[in-house]
C-alpha cells in the first residue's frame, strides 16, 4: 500500500519561519536580560538605601507594597467597598448622580440598602393623603437682595458651587456653564476670576471674591473698583460672594499648584505663570466684623448687585457678635446672603488636618445659623445658601427642612462631568479631564455632551426633591420645615427635627 506523500514546505517559507523564530527568541532573551538587569540594579539600590525600611529588608519585592497601596484606592472603589461604605462619596450616591445625569431609570428593586438605624439618618414625614394629580411639586423663585439696585430673582433652589478655572479645566467650565444655562440655575465662578468660558453660555453667574481678589485686584493685590465695575457690567453676573473660608480648609487660602498655573490662568488671576497660586489665609482688609460689613456695603454700592459672604462656622459666639453689629448699624448693613459651608466640604487641595478636623459639619452648623438669624430678626433679610456634600435628593430636602433657601454643590456636578473619584484633583493628572490642563486628558471631556448631563442632573434632582415634598403633603419644596423630618437617635428611635433643633436651643 502506497502512503500519502505530504507536500514539503517551499524553501523560502521555511527560511522565513526559521528567521521569525530566531528573532522572537532573540527578543525574548533580550527582554529577560533587561528584566534581570533591572532586578539586579533595583536589588542593589534597595539594599543600600536607608530611607525606606521595607525596601531595605525586602529588596525588589518590597516595592510591590507601594504599588498595591496606590492601586488599593481603585480596587476598594470597584470591588471591595459596599454600596454605602466608601468615603467621601459612596457608590450609591455616585450611581444615583450618574443615572440622573444620563436620564436613566433611577428606580430600585427589592428594598433599600440604606440602614435607617444609623444615628443622624433623616426620615421624612409622609402624609396619608397625597394629591392624586401629581407626583412631584415645583419650587417657586426667590428674590435675593431685595434692596439692591439690581435684585436677583433666583429661579432654582439647586445651583453650582464655586469651582475656579484653574482648578477646573476649560472644557469642564464650558460644560458646567452651558449646563447651567440649559437648566436655568446659577454657576459660581470660584475665586479664580471670570473667564470667557463662564460667559459664553449666557448662564447666571455669581462672582466669588477670594482672599487674593483674583480678577478684581490691582498690582498690590487690593480690590480694584474699576475691574469690579467692569465685571458687574455683565448682565448675567447676578451676585457677588466674598469668600471668608471654605469647609475643606478653614483658615487656609486657596491652593493651585504651579503645574496648573498656565499663562492664560495667570493673566486672568493677575499673577505670574508657573508659580503656585497661594491665596492669603484671610482678606488682608477684613480683620473684624466691622471690616466685613464695610466690604459688603462697598461691593454692593459699586456693583449694585446682591452681595454676601461664604464661611465656615466654628461656634455660635461669632454669629451673636456679627448679628448684634448688624442690628446696631441697621439692616441695610446686612449681607444679602450667607453661603454656609460645612466642614465636610471638598476642594482640589487642602492639608489633611484642616479637611478632617476643623469647623462644624453642616448638619450642626445649618440649623445653628438659621436659628441665630431667627433670634436676631434677620431671617427674612438674609438668604441662606447651604453647601457641603448635598448631592442627592434626600440631602437637599434635609437642607430645605433645616432652613436653607438654596443649596449649592461642586462635587455633585463633577460627577455629572464623569468624575470617578480618582482623588487626583491636586495633581494635573485627572483621568477624566475635569481638573487637568493636559490636552491629552482634556480631550476625553466633550463640553456639549456633558452640559446635557449637567442639566439632566438638575432636572431629575429637583423633580425628586419635589416628589419628597409631595409625599409630605406640600405644594412646593419651599414649604419644607423641620416638622417634616425626623432624625434618628443613638438608640435607633427618631425625634422630630423641630424638637432637636429650635431657636431657643441655639448652641452658644
Amino acid at each position: 500500500m502506497t502512503g500519502i506523500k505530504m507536500p514539503t514546505p517551499a524553501p523560502a517559507m521555511t527560511h522565513w519561519l526559521i528567521t521569525a523564530l530566531e528573532i522572537m527568541s532573540a527578543l525574548f532573551i533580550f527582554v529577560i536580560g533587561l528584566i534581570t538587569l533591572w532586578v539586579l540594579i533595583t536589588f542593589v539600590a534597595d539594599i543600600t538605601q536607608t530611607r525606606q525600611a521595607i525596601r531595605r529588608n525586602y529588596p525588589v519585592i518590597g516595592r510591590f507594597r507601594y504599588l498595591f497601596e496606590k492601586l488599593g484606592t481603585f480596587f476598594r472603589q470597584y470591588f471591595f467597598a459596599m454600596d454605602r461604605e466608601e468615603l467621601p462619596f459612596n457608590r450609591a450616591q455616585r450611581s444615583w448622580i450618574y443615572r440622573a445625569a444620563k436620564n436613566l431609570n433611577n428606580t430600585v428593586a427589592f428594598g433599600s440598602t440604606r440602614d435607617n438605624r444609623i444615628p443622624g439618618s433623616v426620615l421624612f414625614i409622609n402624609t396619608p393623603y397625597p394629591t392624586l394629580d401629581e407626583n412631584a411639586v415645583p419650587a417657586l423663585p426667590v428674590i435675593i437682595g431685595r434692596d439692591c439696585r439690581t435684585p436677583y430673582l433666583a429661579p432654582s433652589f439647586f445651583n453650582i458651587s464655586g469651582m475656579s478655572y484653574g482648578a477646573l479645566s476649560q472644557p469642564a467650565v464650558q460644560a458646567l456653564s452651558r449646563g447651567a444655562a440649559k437648566a436655568g440655575i446659577w454657576m459660581n465662578t470660584g475665586e479664580g476670576g471670570l473667564t470667557p468660558w463662564h460667559l459664553e453660555s449666557g448662564c447666571d453667574l455669581v462672582f466669588q471674591i477670594g482672599t487674593a481678589k483674583y480678577g478684581v485686584r490691582d498690582e498690590d493685590g487690593e480690590l480694584d473698583d474699576g475691574k469690579l465695575t467692569e465685571i458687574a457690567a455683565h448682565e448675567q453676573l447676578r451676585m457677588f460672594e466674598i469668600k471668608l473660608s471654605q469647609g475643606a480648609k478653614p483658615g487656609k487660602g486657596g491652593i493651585l499648584p504651579a503645574s496648573k498655573v498656565t499663562e492664560e490662568i495667570a493673566a486672568i488671576r493677575g499673577i505670574r505663570p508657573g508659580s503656585a497660586s497661594i491665596s492669603p489665609n484671610r482678606h488682608p482688609d477684613i480683620a473684624n466684623d466691622d471690616d466685613l460689613l464695610k466690604m459688603l456695603l462697598h461691593v454692593r454700592k459699586v456693583t449694585g448687585k446682591p452681595t454676601g459672604f461664604k464661611t465656615v462656622i466654628g461656634h455660635g459666639h461669632w454669629l451673636d457678635e456679627l448679628f448684634t453689629r448688624i442690628i446696631e448699624k441697621g439692616e441695610s448693613s446686612a449681607p444679602d446672603f450667607i453661603t454656609l459651608d460645612g466642614a465636610e466640604g471638598g476642594t482640589g487641595a487642602a492639608p489633611m488636618p484642616l479637611m478632617d478636623a476643623v469647623g462644624l459639619p453642616l448638619r450642626e452648623a445649618l440649623p445653628l445659623l438659621v436659628d441665630k438669624l431667627e433670634q436676631y430678626g434677620l431671617r427674612e433679610r438674609i438668604r441662606v445658601i447651604a453647601s457641603g456634600k448635598l448631592i442627592n435628593p434626600s440631602d437637599v430636602a434635609w437642607a430645605l427642612c433645616a432652613g436653607a433657601d438654596f443649596i449649592v454643590t461642586a462635587r455633585g456636578f463633577m460627577f455629572t462631568l464623569g468624575c470617578i473619584q480618582a482623588l487626583q484633583c491636586n495633581r494635573n493628572t485627572c483621568p477624566t479631564g475635569i481638573t487637568t490642563h493636559d490636552p491629552k486628558l482634556q480631550k476625553g471631556l466633550d463640553p456639549e455632551l456633558k452640559s446635557e448631563r449637567v442639566a439632566s442632573y438638575v432636572r431629575n434632582l429637583c423633580y425628586e426633591v419635589g416628589m419628597i415634598a409631595h409625599a409630605c403633603g406640600l405644594k412646593s419644596p419651599r414649604e419644607f420645615s423641620r416638622h417634616h423630618a425626623r432624625i434618628v437617635l443613638d438608640d435607633g428611635t427618631s425625634m422630630p427635627m423641630s424638637e432637636l433643633f429650635s431657636a431657643d436651643k441655639a448652641t452658644p
